[in-house]
């Protein structure tokens, strides 16, 4: 029992007395003037992932070694730093830094990549701001440009359809709130928007009825002098739908709108000619 004692109690002193007497070490460390002992130093809390110290001494660090043959090591192990804190902002901005301030290092094309893969990891899901999303494809895209035979390449156009996707999810979804909402003028103008950037997307007939129908259900809600224009936007629209798409399973309610159309439109031509 007595030895018991005395096995706790030396557990609950090495406890307290060392992490304690680390940061005593490591605050006369942040006070010395060895700079080459803090690089070290560094270097070692960054392979023990204790990221928080390692942060701190490079941050020192940078200013006192600019212009160094270091300096470049250094700038680079603070930026995954950050990275590996989950800092992915702060991290995207270093990584696109060092690829300015150090064009020719053997790091460049890595940075160059982690700078868009920072964006691609602060990309919200789709329904919020796509802000970072859009940033991310310009990014990635803007690699595949600079260094087109890089290993990378593969990984930057997977990740690129998945940040393309979120996109697309979004502007579907804006596309039926329009229609739902019964803004038509908006759902034709987020409608073609979609066919044009998205023109191999699973939605794509579906936002071709989209446009029909909100063109004909305009219509049908318009002034008398703007009612044929907007039956002529849906016919036109109808006729390229079913030159696209001849097997769609919105045929047949493209075809009920067409029809209506041009029932309507017969309507108003026998008005004008008979003058009411």
């Amino acid at each position: 029992m007595k030895n018991g004692f005395k096995y706790i109690s030396l557990i609950f002193v090495i406890s307290v007395f060392f992490p304690s007497c680390e940061a005593w070490r490591f605050n006369k460390l942040t006070k010395s003037s060895d700079y080459d002992k803090k690089l070290v130093k560094a270097g070692e809390y960054y392979k023990k992932e204790n990221y928080v110290k390692a942060i701190q001494l490079y941050e020192e660090l940078i200013p006192i070694f600019k212009g160094s043959e270091k300096a470049e090591e250094i700038y680079y192990y603070y930026t995954y730093c950050n990275f590996y804190q989950g800092d992915y902002s702060l991290s995207q901005y270093h990584f696109k830094n060092f690829t300015r301030q150090f064009p020719s290092s053997k790091h460049t094309e890595e940075c160059y990549f982690m700078n868009a893969y920072c964006y691609y990891l602060t990309s919200p899901y789709y329904t919020l701001d796509q802000t970072d999303t859009k940033n991310a494809i310009k990014e990635f895209q803007s690699f595949v440009d600079n260094f087109p035979e890089s290993k990378r390449i593969d990984t930057c156009n997977i990740l690129i359809d998945k940040l393309r996707q979120k996109l697309e999810n979004k502007d579907y979804d804006l596309l039926k709130q329009y229609f739902h909402l019964s803004d038509y003028k908006a759902a034709i103008t987020s409608g073609k928007n979609f066919v044009k950037e998205f023109p191999d997307s699973k939605y794509v007939e579906e936002a071709y009825f989209v446009i029909i129908d909100s063109y004909y259900l305009l219509a049908i809600n318009s002034i008398p002098s703007k009612k044929m224009e907007r039956l002529d936007g849906a016919i036109d629209n109808y006729l390229k739908f079913v030159d696209l798409y001849p097997q769609s399973k919105f045929l047949a309610k493209a075809e009920g709108v067409y029809t209506s159309c041009k029932q309507v439109k017969e309507s108003l031509t026998k008005k004008d000619k008979n003058g009411f």
